[in-house]
């Protein structure tokens, strides 16, 4: 595969041009200058460097309140004032549980008492920092002192849960274990909550990135048996940041709600374990047999209980207030010092985090350093440069929440985009955001070179997807005209409540695809481990800085700012076309559902041995009345490709700010004031993170979840908001044209 992935690039390396190529935003003069710019600012970047400050960062734990932490902010902090930056500290003050009592046993049919703990390892210099680890557990899970019954639930997602219902299993007043994968982990217990479950254990399966994926560690990068995935399950969908202080900054004198009261926090204890406390566990389960994809790698039969087996989980927190240090360097505009580009990666980790997040943070700390050397020639940026980094982001994205939630008006004021990455690898360029500035990223990509291959970012990827098609058409298409598209955005990271909340343009920025991540959130997410298996020589480091760098000077220095709302306007028509065919689909699903169970063909399909009952009918799917939104769409296209024809660079004086301003400031026109059902914290109509999927994204997230909820009535509601926040969209876009000086 690689030697045809080879092949295919070096077909794509020969449309290069030793010309300049065009940029957006720029005139051919200005392209020149910013091209030229650009070549300097790559010549400050050095992967040494890089490594070595990687080393330093990553020498000791640094999770949220710890030494380690407070030691490395200082150390950013310094790193910013070297490279001549204004810097400040911005200190929030948020709750963090740490754990205080850990135990899982199982006491039935025989006695087993898990280990919960991962070994120090000789090959790896950070394992064995034992008094200044967290230990395995999931942050925001509730105390608890339960005994049940078990249940394995699969990967824990409500479809499994209907599974198990057909199966004739109730999890109420159960402990259900469920694997890590295909959702973010904090749905499992909350879905297991939903259902009456009283206690959660997640597991990791070797099927999924232990022996059954590869060599394990330290041998090779994947997870070895006593290897645990530490995080989250605040159910971020809700609202992330500090539970106690939503929609406000959680400032040392804030008002804050009592714990009880917030709602995004879970009521029963979760735990995660190894796939060597798992086993056990899994192996003592009796009743059927699990479903073919529910079963792992594990050299046993999966069942899914319940039966003899009994366990006991006890889970105890500290539940203390912390500080939090988000540390801010600025670098002001010389011509529009009132217009920020920021620039943000957290800082804080589980353990050590080599991985993540500090291969994000190491090169945005190289990106500052250019930049800081692009400053010593007399250069200055158009834009005031922003850089951020973040604590607190693993519990719950603190620091970034906290920081818009309290500088929130300046930030819509004067954000053009927020600029986010977090962990980094090597391989291929993912980039996800606002697709107004698809075409720009796009752009971007074209100009970063690849340092495997040679070739643009842009063409290592175009090859991936050709080669990996299986549609010959779709392959000749790709060869033809590469349409590069970026993803949405969902949760995960700190770009969430700059685009969810506020509705600040964001990106989101990595390279991965090719280094495994067997490490992730234990104690092996160390300097040994990211130079051995993840980055190499830390090229994509270098890359990395190279990508956002490019991407922050083009947004600093364009004259016109290159948003381009066709691609946002087709995109969005993409949207409504698809929660348009689910509701058709759905519908006829629906009537082909209820005939098998009306007609008896579960019952006929059943096996004896294992019966498995017939789901209950579903209603019936209404037709709904999407013509205000198609409607809202067309004025939208119309109004898009207006403004889209007048934005050139020779647009001048007040009419290129106020252009300008108008352009970055277009997103909030997305924003609901009533928010996303049950969560209103999430405002943005086109994307949000799914309430049940957690990182995973929901477009048109209003209308889509009421569809999957069967939620009719808030169906046609969702419709009709979204087509009146389009309407006011398209009309936003054409008073922003006629501003530019359009015809009318």
């Amino acid at each position: 595969m690689r030697e045809i992935l080879i092949a295919a690039l070096c077909c794509f390396a020969g449309a290069a041009t030793a010309q300049t190529p065009s940029l957006l935003g720029f005139a051919p003069a200005g392209a020149s200058a910013e091209t030229a710019l650009e070549a300097r600012f790559d010549t400050y970047l050095d992967a040494t460097r890089i490594g070595a400050r990687l080393k330093v960062l990553s020498d000791r734990p640094h999770h949220v309140g710890s030494p380690g932490d407070q030691l490395n902010a200082r150390r950013i902090y310094d790193e910013y004032k070297a490279c001549g930056f204004d810097v400040s500290v911005d200190t929030f003050y948020v709750l963090f549980p740490t754990p205080k009592t850990r135990l899982l046993e199982m006491t039935a049919p025989v006695p087993y008492k898990a280990l919960l703990a991962e070994p120090s390892l000789k090959e790896d210099a950070t394992s064995g920092q034992t008094s200044e680890q967290l230990p395995t557990y999931n942050a925001w899970s509730a105390d608890g002192d339960v005994s049940g019954q078990l249940v394995f639930v699969g990967y824990g997602l409500p479809d499994d849960y209907d599974q198990l219902a057909r199966r004739g299993i109730d999890v109420k007043g159960k402990i259900v274990i469920a694997r890590y994968g295909r959702s973010w982990r904090g749905i499992k217990p909350k879905v297991a909550q939903e259902h009456g479950a009283i206690g959660c254990i997640i597991y990791s399966d070797p099927k999924d990135d232990g022996y059954f994926a590869g060599d394990v560690y330290p041998e090779g990068a994947f997870k070895n048996e006593y290897g645990v995935q530490r995080g989250s399950v605040m159910d971020m969908p809700i609202y992330p940041g500090d539970p106690l202080t939503p929609n406000i900054g959680a400032t040392k004198d804030a008002p804050r709600i009592d714990r009880k009261d917030a709602v995004n926090l879970l009521k029963i204890p979760v735990l995660p374990i190894s796939y060597h406390d798992a086993e056990p566990l899994l192996k003592s389960l009796g009743g059927p047999v699990a479903p073919e994809d529910w079963r792992g790698a594990l050299p046993m039969t999966y069942h899914l209980g319940p039966g003899k087996t009994v366990v006991h989980l006890k889970l105890e927190f500290n539940w203390d207030i912390k500080p939090i240090y988000d540390i801010v360097a600025r670098v002001p505009g010389s011509v529009f010092p009132d217009q920020w580009i920021i620039r943000g990666n957290h800082h804080d980790a589980w353990v050590n985090g080599a991985g993540d997040p500090l291969s994000g943070q190491v090169a945005m700390l190289e990106e500052a350093h250019a930049i800081g050397e692009l400053l010593k020639t007399g250069w200055r940026p158009k834009r005031t440069l922003v850089f951020c980094s973040w604590d607190g982001e693993e519990p719950a994205l603190l620091g970034s929440t906290e920081f818009v939630e309290e500088h929130a008006r300046d930030l819509q004021r004067h954000a053009v985009a927020y600029i986010n990455s977090d962990g980094n690898g090597r391989g291929f360029l993912n980039a996800e955001g606002s697709h107004a500035l698809q075409p720009f990223l796009e752009q971007v990509a074209r100009d970063v070179k690849d340092p495997e291959t040679g070739v643009s970012v842009l063409e290592r990827r175009r090859a991936r997807e050709a080669v990996n098609s299986a549609d010959t058409k779709q392959r000749s298409e790709l060869l033809a005209s590469y349409p590069f598209h970026i993803g949405a955005l969902g949760s995960g990271s700190d770009f969430s409540p700059f685009i969810q909340h506020i509705g600040v343009p964001s990106i989101d920025l990595a390279y991965g695809g090719e280094d495994p991540g067997g490490e992730y959130h234990s104690i092996y997410d160390s300097y040994d481990d990211y130079r051995r298996f993840k980055d190499p020589g830390f090229v994509y480091g270098v890359t990395l800085a190279k990508t956002a760098g490019r991407t922050m000077l083009r947004l600093s220095e364009a004259d016109v700012l290159p948003f381009d709302f066709t691609a946002l306007s087709k995109t969005i028509e993409g949207y409504e076309g698809e929660v348009t065919a689910l509701a058709e689909k759905m519908r006829e699903s629906t009537t082909v559902d209820n005939r098998l169970i009306r007609e008896g063909y579960y019952r006929l399909a059943d096996n004896p041995a294992e019966p498995i009952q017939a789901p209950s009918p579903k209603t019936a799917v209404p037709f709904f009345n999407f013509a205000p939104l198609q409607n809202a769409q067309a004025a939208l296209s119309k109004a898009s490709g207006r403004l889209q024809k007048v934005l050139t660079p020779a647009l001048s004086g007040d009419t290129l700010r106020v252009v300008n301003t108008g352009l970055y400031q277009a997103e909030q026109q997305l924003l609901s004031d009533q928010g996303l059902p049950r969560r209103p914290w999430y405002r943005h109509t086109i994307y949000a993170p799914g309430f049940y999927t957690g990182y995973g994204v929901k477009t048109l997230p209003g209308i889509r979840e009421a569809l999957e909820q069967r939620n009719w009535a808030e169906v046609q509601q969702q419709i009709d908001l979204d087509a009146a926040v389009l309407s006011q969209f398209a009309d936003y876009l054409d008073r922003l044209a006629t501003s530019a000086g359009a015809p009318e």
